[in-house]
């Protein structure tokens, strides 16, 4: 099998399934219980924390563990926005964020909030005159992602946690996407809050993580019991073996590393299927792109069909964001960019990671090769066919 949707998932690494075999063998103690085993758990437990606040350019105190970035985004968002409860407060974010977020601001607009989605370019990219434009006098929380999971364009988190700073706003972006694969320092970003996943880090699904600025006004949320653990930010107990893990393949990775090697391979990838398919169409920003993330389209073909035909082959992509795909839906983001329905459709996302060889990719090319000339084959004869008919009904008249 040829992997090529690490944007989705990645494979655990040995270092990191073998940290969660050990941790779940050995400290396997509740980290909340008082005795030697709960200590052991514990110890474990911080030191994981404090190499993910480390490679965030964090505290540990502003690290909270999450089952996933799915609720890492979710509480993120609720949490900072709980204190605002009642009080007719407004939010943004854009239309083309990860399903986890926009369902998470709906539930915000179901409790009284008003929510503003900001319009991208054909790029993918937020302007910031829009972002400016926005911001109200009730606005409290602005998120916006880091790097998209389909097209892979990513924002100028930067510039627009300063606009949204000096107006009062909190700021929120979702990174799932991009820690790990690109130098993520939550200081430089500014940003209050930050969401993260481990399993798109090559550490074990199930597990993730949100950075909250400390100072930061955040609110347990009271839709379920009281949280006792995660300092009230999450309830359950601590998945430890999970924990260790992620701070495992944390540790592991080298984000200028493997910005240069995923970009390396990208590049080589559209070059060669410029090369067999030049009527390709490459979504995303030229530049400011998530480096394993190659969106792209080809015109009149299915990105299903693509996608079901290369799998035939042993070759794994995907038609968008997990997520988006499981409702079998055409891309909110092709069509935030301007695509209409058919191109949205005809949307395909490639994502390499650090297993991924060139041979790989020109496998893969030559198959999206294959497909083209044979949806080209089938469409000529279909003409020819069409043209007979024509003929032969002239002919009779």
């Amino acid at each position: 099998m040829i992997f090529l949707d690490h944007a989705s998932t990645t494979p655990m690494s040995q270092t990191a399934l073998a940290v969660y075999h050990e941790t779940a063998s050995r400290f396997y103690g509740n980290t909340a219980s008082l005795h030697e085993g709960g200590y052991g758990a514990s110890q474990i437990y911080e030191a994981s924390k404090k190499a993910v606040a480390g490679a965030l350019g964090a505290d540990p105190s502003e690290v909270y563990f999450t089952g996933g970035g799915t609720e890492a985004n979710d509480r993120a968002i609720r949490s900072l926005t709980a204190p605002y409860k009642g009080k007719d407060k407004h939010v943004i974010t854009t239309k083309i964020e990860h399903p986890s977020v926009l369902s998470s601001v709906e539930l915000l607009k179901e409790n009284g909030f008003s929510v503003t989605f900001l319009d991208v370019d054909k790029d993918g990219r937020v302007p910031l005159s829009v972002v400016i434009e926005a911001i109200q006098e009730d606005t409290v929380l602005a998120s916006i992602q880091h790097g998209n999971s389909e097209i892979g364009t990513i924002q100028d988190i930067k510039e627009i946690s300063h606009i949204c700073h000096a107006k009062g706003v909190l700021f929120h972006t979702d990174a799932v996407q991009t820690f790990g694969k690109v130098p993520i320092d939550v200081k430089e970003l500014n940003v209050d809050a930050l969401s993260v996943s481990a399993h798109k880090l090559y550490g074990p699904k199930g597990v993730g993580a949100v950075y909250i600025k400390e100072g930061v006004n955040w609110q347990e949320l009271d839709y379920f019991t009281s949280p006792s653990h995660e300092r009230g930010f999450r309830p359950g107990t601590a998945n430890t073996p999970g924990i260790a893990a992620f701070a495992k393949a944390v540790l592991d990775c080298d984000p200028v590393k493997a910005e240069d090697e995923l970009h390396r391979l990208r590049e080589f990838f559209i070059k060669c299927l410029k090369a067999r398919v030049p009527n390709a169409v490459i979504e995303g920003h030229n530049t400011s792109v998530c480096p394993h993330i190659a969106g792209f389209r080809l015109p009149g073909i299915e990105g299903q069909y693509i996608m079901l035909t290369l799998d035939r082959y042993g070759i794994c992509v995907s038609t968008g964001s997990a997520c988006q795909v499981a409702k079998q839906e055409a891309s909110h983001v092709l069509s935030s960019i301007g695509k209409s329905e058919q191109e949205s459709r005809e949307f395909v996302r490639l994502s390499v990671g650090l297993s991924t060889s060139k041979e790989d990719l020109i496998r893969a090319v030559e198959v999206i090769s294959t497909i083209t000339k044979r949806t080209e084959e089938d469409s000529d004869a279909k003409k020819m066919a069409r043209g007979r008919t024509q003929k032969q009904n002239s002919h009779h008249a």
